[in-house]
């Protein structure tokens, strides 16, 4: 679908795009110079394959500060991105004979992969009458003596989801009765959160810590999705084979980059603060907007910078209002059914736009829906 947008722009047509993930924000100015200054310095060699130790370190600080215990850089990764430390968890976990649950709708991905690994997929529904949090009671329901590893996401993407403490401290108390189970925990946006919310993370939960993988980085949080760079916190059991994967695959991450998370992380904060509050301002734009279409209604997402609004209303599936938009009116949207078959029914609706372009959006999907007669 993106492909196809930038194509029809390639061919002089005006196009909104609603639909890529990733903020249209540029880094902090004191990020760019620390990636320059390292270049300057000399730094073009490889780096130890788990990370620089003074980058690996400052993940675990900044990883303490938001789990309130103490956590081991050593336990630390650095990977070229948080698909990665997807890849390499799936990878550990997933083969035939064994299941994993994964949210739906989620990041296509997470199913993707698994079925590369050979195992067995169980969607864990996310519903829209649930604020699109999980609940920790379904989750802990899906899990069977085939089970091996079980992926959450909060602030989750598609649907801006966010699974509240409460649940998390329920699904933390509910897996000591499946010890065979391990936890990969997506929280790329957990630091996109809105209207006073906290950001619930399982690391807090020492009674899985010895069967917890966490995946954070650079991406959302500062702006960096081009830069490649991501991190993940590891079981003392698992960090070993974690590195040596890391070795015999991408080797180690850039040195530039690296130097450049070092400074997002222990340097100004202020760019994240102000990105999140225009990410906030839009949001409630976008809701707004999307309420006063006919044939559709949107909830509030409470993380992320995605909007998952209902469409049934409209009487069109996902994929053919996602196609008609692009094609007929010009905005770039993305189907609920690209992430999940729990998916039909909804589009995602990306606010990592300027004001006046997400207007614009809504005000031409309005004038589709008016043509297409939905009232």
């Amino acid at each position: 679908m993106l492909a196809r947008a930038k194509a029809l722009e390639a061919e002089g047509r005006s196009i909104v795009n609603l639909g890529i993930g990733q903020p249209d924000f540029a880094p902090a100015p004191h990020i760019v110079e620390a990636a320059i200054k390292a270049l300057h310095d000399g730094h073009h060699g490889y780096t130890p394959a788990a990370g620089l130790p003074q980058l690996r370190e400052a993940v675990a600080a900044d990883l303490e500060s938001r789990s309130g215990r103490p956590l081991d850089p050593e336990r630390v990764l650095i990977v070229p991105g948080g698909k990665v430390t997807m890849f390499l968890a799936i990878l550990m976990f997933g083969q035939p004979g064994v299941e994993i649950v994964y949210p739906d709708p989620g990041f296509p991905i997470y199913r993707s992969l698994i079925e590369y690994s050979g195992a067995t997929p169980v969607p864990l529904p996310l519903r829209e009458a649930n604020g699109f949090a999980f609940s920790a009671e379904e989750a802990l329901s899906l899990i069977g003596p085939r089970t091996r590893l079980v992926i959450i996401n909060s602030p989750a993407n598609p649907t801006g989801g966010v699974t509240p403490a409460s649940e998390m401290d329920r699904l933390a108390a509910g897996l000591q009765e499946h010890p065979q189970v391990a936890v990969l925990s997506d929280e790329i946006y957990g630091r996109l959160l809105y209207d006073g919310r906290k950001h619930a993370s399982l690391l807090a939960y020492e009674g899985l810590d010895e069967r917890l993988i966490l995946l954070d980085g650079w991406s959302k949080t500062f702006a960096m999705t081009g830069w490649r760079l991501g991190y993940s916190y590891w079981p003392r059991s698992l960090i070993e084979p974690a590195v040596r994967l890391a070795i015999n695959s991408f080797s180690c991450v850039n040195a530039a980059a690296q130097f450049a998370g070092l400074a997002a992380l222990t340097g100004p904060q202020e760019a994240v603060t102000q990105m999140c509050a225009a990410f906030a301002a839009r949001r409630r734009q976008v809701v707004e907007g999307l309420n006063a279409l006919p044939g559709v209604t949107c909830v509030e997402p409470g993380g992320a910078f995605y909007a998952f609004p209902n469409i049934t209303g409209t009487g069109m599936p996902a994929k053919q209002l996602e196609t008609a938009l692009l094609e007929n009116a010009g905005v770039a949207t993305l189907a609920g059914t690209s992430f999940g078959l729990l998916g039909e029914g909804y589009l995602r609706i990306s606010y990592a736009n300027s004001p006046e372009n997400l207007r614009s959006g809504i005000e031409r999907i309005g004038t589709l829906l008016s043509e297409q007669g939905v009232d």
